[in-house]
């Protein structure tokens, strides 16, 4: 590690020194950038020499992402207050998780802390500040590369960023390393607005001087490292929170005209026939969940969570399949492997009987196979689900029968998961299109040009919807969804957050979804209703604590405030120091 005299003790940094270089694991083991060896001991005046010490450390970067610590947080923020998830195997012996499942947060809880988020974007901070100096000192470090360098570990920062204002709504932040013992340590937090234009204004700067396609022989590269379409899907997600619909359809656009076009370069080089589940569906490059042969689904499943690294990915945390490497612990602990299961968390009861018991207030009907390849039933059980996705390798839907059945494969061995984390896929992209779609439509505007544009917009919208959801419909007749069902505004809108849930399920999305719709309805009645479904806690109560707009944030952590007293706690929830949330009359 880089030696340094101070270890820095509030949530800013929270590490030893200037930044940990030790540890830095690999996502694919035939590339250079991938097989660095990590140095015990750097001496700082000896270091940021040549280009190979930045590629170590934005490979610290990406292997700071994969720790178990972050992915957990990316779970758990994202998904495990929502009406998904509740508590699984032990989860009684695992306070801080079980108070979340109970929405009972309060701020000594340890997933209310922040402080490898802030490791990370110190790690990148650090980067940007060394990388012109080594530019200048190794001529084969060109300026294009070092524009590629920027842009890469500006992206990281920012997406680190956007996971804590999603989760805290205002947290400090800074765009410089911390490199002298007299920086100032404690900000003060930045409102969620201006942090949210600061990381919109970075990425649009550096959007063109990422990377757009890494050559085929970096394998893992392409989806692994940050590239041009994830800052553009980046910058959908953001522009969706930042309730400027044109330009999240923008850049929704961007991704998808390129991956499509990625498809049809891969197309143009096949010879022959070519596989239905090559073959596009309704013009946009999703793989097709049927089998090649025989009555059964599974295929995309298996692509996109099974084997990784899909065509359709985006951005994800790859783990090499090899028990020498780092493993997915997140996905192994809270969600099962082949000696737990179901895990810490286990898919909400209402969710797990949704469609035997034929209430379908999730999934449309029983030809979803979504609904058999997301939740696999503990011994047969009908009442009773673990969370299947990303904890087992396959799940195959069998129509051949008079029922329809699934069976599953491949349950990863305890503290050796291989499971990619997905950041974002395609179909994330489109529904994230469908949803600014829909929130541009104006209804007060009756005239006839106004009326025509609102069926417009929604006949779009619907288009996308019906794409994602026929993908995973395995019936043998009309694969449609009934446009005359959504025809309204309120219908759509309800339409798109229904597709989100069943197709991004326990991909850590849930959550934030609830809390974007809150901010955009400007209350959490919507949010309330959903989570209530789940029963963790009487109605009355769940209603109560989540009634103020401040609830669907997390608190800071004690440590947090402790230390840094330009921090002000999270109002809902009080002092922090219980579970009590103080109200205004």
């Amino acid at each position: 590690m880089i030696k340094r005299s101070k270890t820095w003790i509030n949530g800013l940094s929270l590490i030893h020194g200037l930044l940990f270089v030790s540890g830095i694991g690999t996502l694919c083991s035939c590339s250079d950038f991938l097989e660095i060896t990590p140095q015990e001991t750097i001496v700082l005046d000896k270091f940021w020499n040549e280009e190979a010490d930045v590629e170590n450390i934005v490979a610290g970067c990406y292997s700071s992402m994969q720790a178990q610590a972050v992915v957990e947080r990316m779970m758990v923020w994202g998904e495990f207050r929502s009406d998904n998830i509740v508590g699984g195997t032990g989860v009684e012996n695992e306070i801080d998780l079980s108070n979340i499942f109970k929405e009972n947060l309060n701020a000594s809880n340890g997933f209310t802390k922040w402080g490898e988020f802030y490791n990370i974007i110190n790690r990148c901070n650090t980067v940007l500040y060394y990388a012109p100096t080594v530019a200048a000192k190794d001529p084969n470090y060109t300026q294009s590369e070092l524009k590629a360098t920027v842009a890469e570990v500006s992206a990281i920062r920012d997406l680190m960023y956007f996971y804590l204002i999603r989760t805290f709504r205002d947290v400090p932040y800074t765009t410089q390393p911390y490199l002298d013992d007299n920086q100032q340590l404690d900000l003060p937090a930045t409102p969620f607005k201006d942090v949210l234009d600061s990381l919109i204004l970075d990425l649009e700067n550096i959007q063109g001087q990422a990377v757009r396609k890494y050559p085929l022989t970096k394998t893992g590269y392409q989806h692994g490292r940050i590239t041009q379409d994830a800052i553009h899907a980046m910058l959908a997600d953001m522009y969706l929170w930042k309730q400027d619909y044109a330009n999240a359809i923008r850049y929704a656009d961007m991704v998808i005209d390129a991956k499509t076009a990625d498809y049809q370069q891969t197309l143009d080089k096949m010879s022959g026939v070519i596989s239905s589940n090559d073959q596009m569906i309704d013009g946009y490059p999703l793989i097709g969940d049927a089998m090649v042969s025989g009555n059964y689904y599974g295929n995309a499943f298996g692509e996109i969570f099974g084997e990784g690294d899909s065509r359709e990915s985006i951005f994800e945390l790859i783990y090499q399949d090899n028990d020498q490497m780092l493993a997915n612990g997140a996905v192994s602990a809270r969600y099962g492997n082949d000696e737990t299961f179901p895990g810490l968390a286990r898919p909400a009861d209402f969710l797990c009987t949704d469609v035997t018991d034929e209430v379908y207030s999730v999934f449309l009907s029983k030809y979803d196979t979504r609904y058999y390849e997301n939740l696999q039933p503990v011994n047969g059980s009908k009442t009773l689900s673990g969370i299947n996705k990303y904890a087992c390798q396959s799940a195959m839907v069998d129509l051949s029968k008079a029922d329809i059945m699934a069976a599953y494969g491949g349950f990863y061995t305890k503290d050796y998961c291989h499971a990619n984390w997905i950041l974002y896929r395609l179909t994330d992209i489109m529904l994230m299109k469908a949803e600014a779609l829909v929130e541009l439509v104006n209804d007060a505007d009756t005239t006839a040009t106004g009326r025509e544009l609102s069926d417009s917009l929604l006949h779009q919208a619907f288009a996308i919807v019906n794409t994602v959801s026929k993908r995973s419909n395995c019936s043998s007749g009309s694969k449609d969804l009934d446009a005359a069902n959504y025809a309204t505004k309120p219908l759509m809108q309800a339409l798109v957050m229904e597709e989100r849930q069943r197709e991004l399920m326990f991909e850590g999305k849930r959550w934030y979804d609830l809390v974007r719709r809150s901010l955009r309805d400007g209350n959490t009645n919507y949010l309330v209703g959903m989570v209530a479904r789940k029963g963790s806690s009487g109605s009355g109560a769940l209603s109560s604590k989540l009634s103020r707009m401040e609830s669907i944030f997390w608190p800071y952590h004690n440590d947090e405030v402790k230390v840094n007293k330009n921090l002000v706690q999270n109002p809902a929830f009080g002092s922090g120091e219980n579970s009590s949330i103080e109200r205004t009359k």
